[in-house]
């Protein structure tokens, strides 16, 4: 009984025709000697029939759920059509059945609104990825892989693999660690990119390199985060920003075009500190509106204490009136980021328009663009930045309560001129925003001299798509006086950056050329496509947001003969 057809692939075109589908049970109903069996493959449902002459009949009705079998009959026209599914207008008059394995009960209804637990889902995995929605978005995630290749060699890449064993660098997330055998107390580490690797290879005259890189890092998780992960990584030399944009463009327009998908070009650009002020992330949600606005300098001499003693005063009018309970609630949530409370504001009543002067409140509004029937949300702080990033996550919040945030429409933007340096409170010292061999502007490299490193803009780049940072990159830095100026700033001295990027420093000295790359979330991208807000939707074998699988246990403890082997003593 070899396959002939998969199930969800029958049309009434094969009337007629003896097929042999194999599958798993999705349904059985025995009406009485008339059973019906739904059989189900990862490429749909077909319905087979054993009639009440057919000697299979008694057999085909003890058939049952997710029991795999493999039935050979004819295709027919079903006299009840079910329009709902593809194959709904035929059946199979089963002539042949086998069947292939049992299955116990499973602990949950393998359909694609199943109400099961997700930690218990991730335990029966395997049974889990039985369900359409996610076979269907494993086919998207194949589909898209291939398109991304087919793009990128049609544009002269070279598919290169690295190492997944590694020299650990410290910069950056936490490693995962590897211990080796052969070397007692020395440790490998797994990617969390292939960075140094692919500029290595544009030292070496690749020219154009990607690959579909795994990577690792030990940091904490969230919805759109696992601690291994899949990156679409591109290098390219002899190339500036402008390239970058253009070859990256192509290939989200194509990718997403595969999918029915309309990607406008060239994409939108913000400068990192024009996304700040007026949305209040480095990687804003565009869908809506809801903008930042600045009352600071509005607000001197107000009246209101709250506002006139604060640095920082901004505001987001949006266009739906909240009820008294709902501010409350958005209060709270400005409350758990850090800030002492919310002001608010609409046609019939306010928090705080009482406290003010004059016509204040009128010259508030009108600056801020307030309307009847909407709300006027305020915070302020001494921390200027707290006050951008927590209205920057009300403003979402509200999108997400008024339903805004449509997964069939898509903003896709460049973030630009990301600064080069932050300030650590933890180290005392500044520390590299991206990496350390991201180039500054061209005309910052004077900025390099002076104290406050803070204005320096760095030549780094994010692509973001409704809210995500789906891809980040930059020009590198190939001057080699230049790049140990860097390093001297960052504190880092010539022993340690011999140490630590002496391979890197090395190969420099034999004539690199200029380059640059960017790397693509691939796992968020697929997120995107399958309009899922929860990566592990898109993933296989994911992890929980403890960095666990369910399904085998991992991490797990391991005996004390192989620690033994590595040298590693556990502590308490």
């Amino acid at each position: 009984m070899k396959r002939t057809h998969y199930c969800g692939a029958l049309r009434l075109s094969h009337a007629g025709q003896t097929v042999t589908v194999c599958g798993w049970v999705q349904r059985a109903r025995d009406l009485g000697g008339l059973v019906f069996i739904d059989l189900r493959d990862r490429e749909g449902i077909v319905q087979c029939i054993f009639d009440s002459e057919n000697p299979l009949s008694g057999e085909a009705a003890h058939a049952r759920s997710e029991w795999c079998l493999a039935v050979t009959g004819t295709v027919r026209e079903r006299t009840n059509k079910n329009l709902t599914i593809p194959t709904g207008e035929v059946e199979i008059e089963a002539a042949e059945l086998r069947v292939l394995s049992r299955a116990q009960t499973p602990p949950f209804e393998i359909e694609a609104d199943t109400k099961a637990n997700e930690l218990l889902r991730l335990e029966y995995r395997y049974l889990d990825l039985r369900r359409p929605v996610l076979q269907k978005n494993l086919m998207i995630r194949h589909r898209a892989l291939q398109t991304v290749r087919r793009y990128l060699d049609a544009e002269g890449f070279y598919e290169i693999e690295t190492p997944m064993l590694t020299a650990s660098t410290p910069e950056g997330s936490r490693d995962y660690l590897v211990p080796s055998r052969l070397h007692r107390g020395k440790f490998y580490a797994l990617p969390q990119s292939p960075q140094q690797y692919k500029q290595l290879l544009m030292v070496a005259g690749v020219d154009k390199y990607f690959q579909l890189a795994r990577c690792a890092r030990d940091e904490d998780l969230r919805a759109d985060r696992q601690p291994d992960f899949t990156q679409i990584d591109m290098e390219m030399s002899f190339v500036g920003m402008e390239d970058i944009y253009t070859v990256s463009e192509g290939m989200i327009a194509d990718l997403f075009g595969a999918f029915g998908i309309s990607v406008p070009l060239p994409l939108p650009r913000l400068t990192y500190r024009e996304a700040m002020d007026r949305y209040g992330s480095d990687k804003p949600d565009t869908r809506f509106g809801f903008e930042l606005k600045d009352l600071t300098d509005l607000t001197r001499g107000c009246g209101f204490a709250v506002f006139e003693s604060a640095k920082s005063v901004r505001c987001i009018v949006v266009g739906h009136e909240f009820t008294r309970r709902e501010t409350d609630a958005l209060t709270d949530f400005i409350k758990g980021l850090g800030l002492k409370g919310l002001a608010w504001h609409k046609a019939e009543s306010s928090s705080f328009g009482k406290f003010l002067s004059g016509d204040a409140l009128g010259r508030l509004c009108e600056h801020a663009g307030f309307a009847p029937g909407s709300t006027l949300f305020a915070v302020a702080g001494d921390d200027e930045r707290l006050v951008k990033t927590s209205l920057g996550a009300l403003r979402l919040e509200c999108a997400r309560r008024l339903n805004l945030l449509d997964p069939d429409v898509y903003h896709f933007l460049w973030i630009t001129e990301f600064p080069m340096f932050e300030y650590s409170e933890e180290e005392g010292r500044y520390v590299a925003q991206h990496h350390l061999f991201t180039a500054p502007m061209d005309e910052d490299v004077p900025l390099l001299s002076q104290k406050d490193l803070s204005q320096v803009r760095s030549k780094a780049y994010d692509m973001v798509c409704n809210g995500y940072e789906i891809g980040g990159g930059s020009i590198r830095i190939h001057d080699a006086v230049l790049q140990a100026r860097v390093f001297d700033l960052l504190g880092l001295s010539k022993e340690d950056a011999d140490l630590r990027f002496g391979h890197m420093l090395k190969a420099f000295s034999y004539g690199v050329p200029p380059h640059g790359g960017i790397a693509f979330g691939f796992d968020r991208v697929a997120m995107l496509l399958c309009r899922t807000a929860n990566i592990r939707d898109v993933i296989a074998f994911p992890k929980t947001q403890s960095a666990a699988e369910p399904m085998t246990g991992c991490p797990v403890t391991v005996e004390r003969k192989q620690l033994d082997e590595l040298g590693i003593r556990l502590g308490d």
